[in-house]
């Protein structure tokens, strides 16, 4: 059975391009006996780090008092969330030309040293191989992997670092001005063709 986890970023609940097209690639994945763990990053997002989390996480897991592992729980349910996974669906606009804060806010929440990543004599080591991470980028006026696009280079580095290696991007930059051609293309690429590997 395939696990999908389908994550939505965009603050728009009606009319969002992200949603759409992140909603139609899933229901592809999916297909008749996937199962999809789906969070709207728009519904009561993830909390920004502080300094408890922080020195929570660098606390050794053996040695992390109760208020410790109160502080990351909220965070183990993302990771658990993650780990699960075959696939991650990450439908998301360009904001100001970068991710949404939420989104950020999700990724800083799953980038965890001893969970999804270690460092070792060589460096830092990903432990979340095996995985596909799909991105759907939409944006009114930046165009993906542009010299303005700070979203779509971030978010394959990020995944990489955290052993997500294959990272597929189908793009719908510059929506509104896409001919009607162009946007039904996108659309095909969503809901069957393949989407390139970046």
């Amino acid at each position: 059975m395939t696990r999908i986890l389908h994550i939505d970023a965009s603050a728009r609940t009606e009319g969002s391009v992200s949603r759409d097209l992140s909603t139609r690639l899933v229901r592809r994945l999916a297909d008749a006996d996937g199962e999809i763990t789906r969070r709207d990053l728009s519904e009561g997002g993830p909390a920004f780090l502080d300094a408890d989390w922080v020195g929570a996480t660098f606390t050794s897991p053996d040695a992390r008092s109760d208020d410790q592992l109160a502080t990351l729980a909220p965070s183990d349910v993302l990771v658990d969330e993650l780990e699960a996974a075959d696939h991650i669906v990450i439908g998301t606009p360009i904001y100001n030309f970068a991710v949404p804060a939420v989104l950020k806010a999700w990724i800083d929440q799953v980038a965890r040293v001893h969970r999804t990543f270690v460092y070792t004599d060589t460096g830092p080591k990903g432990l979340l191989d095996g995985k596909t991470a799909w991105i759907v980028v939409a944006s009114g006026g930046t165009p993906v992997d542009s010299e303005i696009d700070f979203a779509t280079p971030y978010l394959r580095h990020i995944f990489g670092f955290m052993g997500i290696t294959d990272v597929r991007i189908i793009d719908a930059g510059r929506w509104g001005f896409l001919s009607d051609e162009e946007k039904a293309g996108v659309i095909a690429q969503a809901e069957g063709e393949q989407a390139e590997a970046a």
